[in-house]
């Protein structure tokens, strides 16, 4: 074989290797799945301006978003390695953590890192103006939703009436549906009131305040304060965030923290925390819930450990 054969040769297989690499790193591109809530709530269209950034600043990603029962069955998931980011109550993070049978989780979940802590959900309990319903005592023997079973909004659900004297033996009804659901039955008179545990300006219910007139039924301090978890702390829903709705609500606010888990890689997790706070602005477009993300407070009391990746990034902009 002659230099010149050899070399073409030589250049062929190169080539061919070259090629090969590229196939198979086209065939297993590092994914992450950002594992939601039902699209009617506000994880779900955060998670899709999250896969937009991602899918458009880290090089050799593929970006999925997927609508679930939210937080409980999100950390679930990430437990298992079926996710790599996703939103979940803290009170939620906390109980997985410490693996609280009661509230969904079989055994502590040890894998599950913070990303960041990021807005806070409000209980927004909405009745409907015919069902006379005007205080947490007038929910008795009502029709009332609750979310999903051992969702982070139903186990919500439980501790609000438990610190109000309430359980749910005492309601006419009990239904375990998601958002939109809890909101198409009063509409069509089949339900009283519902509790929904999400951010500000949820599209549920704007659409059902646009759609029959309602009630905000407020959460006094005293109930919050009856409730054994520091996670819930009492704030209003101010005046005007939905229609016909002139004053402010008093209710009960929990922080919602973006996790990830031990097997995503430190540089991945890097990655997802900076962009999503180098992107604010745009992600704001997606859901004005995002407007009460701030990155200094983004590390603090968190329920479990940060995420080496995102200690990173709070380390070198002095926010840790």
């Amino acid at each position: 074989m002659n230099s010149t054969t050899r070399r073409k040769r030589l250049g062929l297989m190169a080539a061919l290797a070259l090629f090969g690499s590229s196939v198979a790193a086209q065939a297993n591109p590092s994914f992450v799945n950002i594992l939601t809530g039902g699209t009617s709530g506000v994880y779900y269209p955060i998670g899709v301006g999250l896969s937009q950034i991602y899918g458009q600043h880290i090089d050799g990603v593929k970006v999925s978003v997927q609508a679930t029962k939210a937080s409980v069955e999100n950390l679930n998931l990430l437990q298992s390695g079926r996710g790599e980011l996703a939103l979940a109550l803290a009170d939620s993070v906390g109980d997985a953590s410490r693996g609280v049978a009661e509230a969904g989780f079989k055994q502590p979940l040890d894998k599950l890192r913070a990303i960041a802590s990021a807005y806070p959900n409000y209980i927004q309990i909405v009745a409907s103006e015919q069902s006379g319903i005007t205080t947490l005592a007038d929910l008795k023997g009502k029709r009332i939703s609750v979310g999903a079973p051992k969702s982070g909004t139903e186990l919500n659900a439980r501790a609000i009436l438990a610190a109000a004297g309430l359980s749910y033996a005492d309601m006419g009804q009990v239904q375990f549906l998601a958002y939109a659901e809890s909101v198409e039955l009063i509409k069509n008179r089949q339900l009283d009131a519902t509790l929904q545990s999400s951010g500000l300006g949820m599209a549920a219910i704007r659409d059902l305040a646009a759609s029959v007139p309602i009630r905000f039924v407020p959460i006094p301090a005293e109930v919050v304060a009856a409730i054994d978890n520091p996670a819930y702390q009492a704030l209003p829903i101010p005046a005007g965030t939905y229609d016909g709705q002139d004053a402010d609500v008093p209710t009960v606010a929990i922080s919602n923290i973006l996790v990830s888990h031990s097997g995503v890689s430190d540089e991945l997790a890097y990655q997802m925390t900076r962009l999503m706070f180098d992107n604010l602005p745009r992600l704001g477009s997606a859901h004005s819930a995002v407007k009460d993300i701030d990155v200094k407070h983004a590390a603090a009391n968190l329920p479990i450990e940060l995420h080496p990746g995102a200690r990173r990034f709070y380390e070198e902009i002095g926010a840790l």
